[in-house]
């Protein structure tokens, strides 16, 4: 049973190929792009989409749709460009310039400056992704500046000292405030669009403005080859699901210590090794379910189960229906 968010994704990617990644510009004449199409290159054996909106002078607002494994970037690298990510659904990581990686999910948000992610591997998680982002050109700022923001006395040299300065990711977990800001951006009727944007991006702006980076509770960063390690810890459970594997075992067959596997392993896939393990032989259940022919008993030993008895117990809990039930309903 498919995730609504997801199901959404594909439906705005049904025309997008494998392989490749569309971009749409929305923009006026006298509103240059901060970030030109022949400055961006992306690859990808996924496919994905983003919809750019230029709302003032160096301030732009990008909808994005992911569905893919990874993805490789390439852009100038501007380091007074303020990027800011906020994720819908799915969960999305970076590793960066200066070998940090920083992984983020639902309700989340992620600082850096342009200068970090020209040259970038984008790892999803769970497969897809959706967000928004916002780009700010601090320097086109210093000089032209939307009216509201003059008036609550914003100062581009202060946002860059606090987010820009070091040529660090910053990641913020999902908070009221959050939520209050983005939520209302998404799935707005194309009329109010552009309004409501610059409405936001000039209260995302704001709530930086007062935001005390360092201080307070952030999104833990790791090094890439910590990161890169747990996904091959992952890659090895995912292709063996019909055996049962300890966190001592997989500790010492990585040589990574226990504490650290859980730890980084939960923040790169938002959940402990055991639920994500679970939840994937579940996924993989519904596939089968729905594009094979194969028994439930079958079915039950693919995914890593002893007994039939087991699995449909198991499926029951996690979707609320039974295997012959789900079968029945979404059969391709």
């Amino acid at each position: 049973m498919k995730e609504g968010y997801q199901a959404e994704i594909e439906q705005a990617l049904r025309e997008i190929p494998d392989g490749a990644f569309a971009v749409k510009r929305h923009s006026t004449a006298d509103l240059q792009s901060i970030l030109p199409a022949e400055q961006l290159t992306i690859r990808t054996k996924g496919k994905g989409k983003m919809e750019t909106f230029q709302l003032f002078p160096g301030i732009a607002m990008s909808m994005h749709w992911y569905m893919a494994e990874q993805m490789q970037f390439h852009h100038r690298a501007k380091r007074s460009v303020l990027e800011i990510d906020h994720c819908r659904t799915g969960r999305i990581g970076w590793n960066m310039r200066g070998g940090d990686a920083v992984y983020f999910g639902e309700g989340d948000l992620c600082l850096h400056s342009m200068a970090c992610c020209a040259d970038s591997q984008i790892s999803l998680p769970m497969g897809y992704y959706a967000g928004i982002s916002v780009a700010v050109d601090l320097q086109i700022l210093k000089t032209d500046c939307p009216a509201i923001l003059r008036e609550a006395g914003f100062d581009a040299q202060a946002i860059d000292r606090k987010f820009c300065a070091d040529d660090k990711p910053f990641g913020i977990p999902r908070n009221d405030t959050i939520d209050a800001i983005f939520t209302p951006l998404y799935d707005l009727p194309p009329s109010l669009r552009v309004p409501y944007y610059k409405l936001k991006a000039q209260e995302i702006l704001l709530y930086l403005m007062q935001l005390e980076p360092r201080t307070g509770k952030e999104l833990t960063q790791y090094g890439s080859g910590q990161t890169e390690l747990v996904k091959e810890i992952r890659d090895f459970l995912v292709g063996h699901l019909d055996r049962r594997v300890t966190i001592a075992e997989l500790s010492k067959k990585y040589l990574i210590n226990t504490s650290s596997l859980k730890t980084v392993f939960k923040a790169v896939y938002g959940m402990p090794i055991a639920a994500y393990v679970k939840t994937y032989r579940m996924q993989q259940a519904m596939q089968l379910l729905r594009e094979t022919d194969d028994s439930i008993a079958v079915i039950a030993q693919k995914v890593g189960y002893e007994t039939q008895g087991k699995f449909t117990k198991t499926f029951k809990e996690k979707t609320g229906i039974l295997p012959t039930k789900y079968r029945k309903l979404y059969r391709k």
